[in-house]
C-alpha cells in the first residue's frame, strides 16, 4: 500500500496540498478495506500517541485510541488536570517534556494557539484532534465519506446549513482545495469569518471548485449532494444558548429541507447532536442519512493519518 508523506505536522487542512489530501482518502480506502478483512498491518507496532485533552469527546478519544491499537501502536490519555495546558505548565515545556516520552501527539485544545505551539516546541508529530479555529481529522472523515458514498469529491456541492464554527471552517478548505462547491449555509452575524472565506476562495479558484455564502437554506440546498449540519451552540459558547435558540430554527435540517436537495442527498452531522434543534429524528435516522458511517470513518481517516506521520520515524 503507497503511503503519502505530509510534513511534521497535521494542524489544518489549509496547510496541505490538494494531492496531500487526497493522498490520504485514499489511503483511508484502503486501511478500512484491510480492517474489514481481517485486520490491518501493524504499522505503528511499538509506537505510543499522547493525546492531550482540554476538552471531553467521545469520538475523538475511542476513535484515536482504536485507530493506533488496530496499526499495532498504543495510546496514552491525558486529562486536563494532568497537564494544565498554559496554566500549570507552559505550553511549550508541556510539547518538550511529552515528545521525550512518546511518538506523535494529538491535542484536542480550546484556543488554536495552543496546538501551533505544541508544534512548534515538539520534537514529535502533533495532530490537531480540535481546536477553536479547525478541525482537521473531523474534515477529512467527512470528506471521506463522501467520498465513499459519491465515488468523487470534484464538482459535487456541500450545503453546510447553521453555525459558521472550526467544523465549517475545515470543510471549507478541504472541500476548495478538492474542487468542491461549498456553500456556507448561516442566519446574519453567523457567517465565516472574512479571512476563512478568503483563503478558501483562493484555493477554490485553484481547484476549479466554489465558495459562497447563503443566508437562505431552502434555495441554498437546491442542487446540493451533501447536506451538513453541526450544534447551533458548540462548547464554550453556552452563555449564548438562549439568543442562539432564537436565530436558528429556520436553520433546521429537517424532512422539508432535504425534500428539496437532489433526490440522491446525502446528510452529515459531525456529532454529538441536538436532536429536535439543528437536526430532526426524521432525518438523523432516515435514509438519506450517513451520520453512523461518518462516525466510524473518523477512526479509518485518523489511522491514514497516524500511518503518515508516524509510520516511518
Amino acid at each position: 500500500m503507497e503511503r503519502i508523506r505530509m510534513d511534521k505536522d497535521l494542524i489544518s487542512l489549509a496547510d496541505l496540498a490538494p494531492d496531500e489530501i487526497q493522498g490520504l482518502l485514499d489511503q483511508a480506502v484502503d486501511l478500512k478495506a484491510e480492517w474489514q478483512h481481517g485486520g490491518n498491518e501493524p504499522l505503528l507496532a511499538g509506537k505510543v500517541l499522547g493525546m492531550i485533552f482540554q476538552k471531553p469527546s467521545l469520538r475523538t478519544r475511542v476513535s484515536f485510541e482504536m485507530a493506533m491499537h488496530h496499526l499495532g501502536g498504543d495510546a496514552m490519555y491525558l486529562s486536563p488536570d494532568e497537564i494544565g495546558l498554559g496554566k500549570r505548565e507552559s505550553v511549550a515545556d508541556v510539547a518538550r517534556v511529552l515528545s521525550r516520552y512518546v511518538d506523535g501527539i494529538m491535542a484536542r485544545v480550546f484556543a488554536h494557539s495552543h496546538v501551533v505551539e505544541l508544534a512548534r516546541y515538539s520534537r514529535v508529530p502533533v495532530i490537531n484532534g480540535l481546536s477553536d479555529f479547525s478541525h482537521p481529522c473531523q474534515a477529512l472523515a467527512d470528506l471521506f465519506t463522501i467520498y465513499e458514498k459519491k465515488g468523487r469529491l470534484k464538482g459535487l456541492t456541500l450545503a453546510y446549513v447553521g453555525d459558521a464554527n472550526n467544523v465549517l471552517n475545515s470543510l471549507l478548505f478541504g472541500g476548495s482545495k478538492l474542487g468542491m462547491r461549498v456553500v456556507s449555509v448561516n442566519p446574519p452575524g453567523y457567517t465565516p469569518k472574512p479571512e476563512v472565506l478568503e483563503m478558501a476562495r483562493r484555493f477554490a479558484a485553484e481547484s476549479g471548485g466554489s465558495v459562497e455564502v447563503s443566508n437562505d437554506p431552502h434555495a441554498a440546498v437546491r442542487g446540493a449532494d451533501v447536506i451538513y449540519t453541526d450544534v447551533w451552540t458548540s462548547m464554550g459558547q453556552e452563555a449564548e444558548r438562549e439568543q442562539r435558540l432564537k436565530v436558528f430554527p429556520p436553520y433546521q435540517v429537517n424532512a422539508r429541507l432535504v425534500s428539496e436537495a437532489k433526490p440522491d442527498v446525502i446528510v452529515m452531522h459531525c456529532l454529538p447532536a441536538h436532536r429536535g434543534e439543528e437536526i430532526t429524528d426524521e432525518v438523523a435516522d432516515g435514509p438519506h442519512s450517513v451520520i453512523f458511517d461518518q462516525a466510524e470513518n473518523r477512526m479509518h481517516a485518523q489511522k491514514a493519518v497516524l500511518a503518515s506521520l508516524m509510520g516511518q520515524r
